[in-house]
């Protein structure tokens, strides 16, 4: 039997090696995109991008997973599985958290002394960069309590940024006004770009990139800002770049990264998770960090 089955939503970004390479157990998000379905693409971002192309107005939607979904796969691996580690998008922004903790109660006591559900406060890259440090842990032969109370004190050291490439995706989600739309695309035509992080469990702007037409570069600078700190304190980063079909520009920022810090390797490049790149939209750039 296993010491610990780590389970996590399809809203983490990775990869299927990654996926395999440490047995991670998946939970889907549903995505409700009826005019989307016959689209041309092979992701959700190809599509989008042929969305605008076609001047079809809707936008994907995602829902959380349901409360029987968590516990259907919570008795399951518990079946081969000493205990169960699950980490979740934040709960600030999704009620995924809230769901796993509901599907948790409904279990007899002793069972739910077994599974340990960590809310990340954060979203994507995060969420897969925590997974992965829990399943180093575990091969390690540290306690799933050990790995917990490591995973939760890792939390304020968890930057995640990202830089969009059009502001229309956030105001046709409703999480920007039109106003506020154009003001962005206003000032991204002159360099300026924002910089967007998860704060407190939310999305909120982070920084204002000036000379920000080239979005790698500009990405390297939100980089350096948030490792300073670290870095001076001779600490080690874990670092992963996500991308909504703009893997150029992630292969150009993990260059980047480790050309100018040849200490950290960036652990993988994938897609954006849908449940994150449907909001923010085609192009968008996203790298995390987390110190080790």
């Amino acid at each position: 039997m296993k010491k610990a089955s780590i389970i996590i939503g399809n809203s983490a970004a990775t990869t299927e090696e990654i996926i395999n390479k440490y047995g991670f157990v998946v939970i889907p998000f549903i995505m409700e995109w009826p005019e989307g379905e016959g689209l041309k693409g092979e992701n959700i971002f190809e599509k989008m991008r042929e969305a605008e192309k076609q001047d079809i107005k809707t936008t994907p939607k995602t829902s959380q997973p349901s409360i029987g979904l968590f516990k259907k796969a919570f008795e399951e691996e518990l079946k081969d599985s000493e205990n169960i580690i699950a980490i979740t998008i934040s709960s600030g922004i999704s009620g995924t958290y809230n769901s796993a903790l509901q599907a948790k109660k409904m279990l007899d006591n002793e069972t739910q002394k077994r599974i340990f559900i960590l809310d990340s406060l954060n979203a994507d890259l995060s969420e897969s960069l925590l997974a992965i440090k829990a399943a180093e842990m575990l091969e390690q032969g540290k306690t799933v309590e050990e790995i917990f109370k490591s995973l939760e004190a890792s939390l304020p050291t968890v930057f995640l940024f990202a830089m969009i490439e059009s502001p229309k995706w956030l105001e046709a989600g409703g999480r920007l006004s039109h106003a506020l739309s154009v003001i962005l695309t206003q000032m991204q035509k002159i360099g300026m770009r924002p910089i967007l992080s998860m704060k407190d469990g939310v999305i909120k702007p982070a920084n204002l990139k000036m000379q920000a037409k080239d979005t790698a570069e500009a990405m390297l600078r939100q980089f350096e800002d948030v490792t300073k700190k670290p870095f001076s304190e001779n600490k080690t980063c874990r670092v992963a770049i996500s991308h909504a079909d703009n893997l150029e520009g992630a292969q150009k920022l993990r260059t980047l990264i480790e050309e100018k810090y040849p200490q950290i390797k960036v652990e993988f490049i994938s897609l954006t998770s849908m449940v994150i790149g449907c909001h923010v939209g085609p192009g968008t750039l996203l790298c995390c960090s987390i110190e080790n």
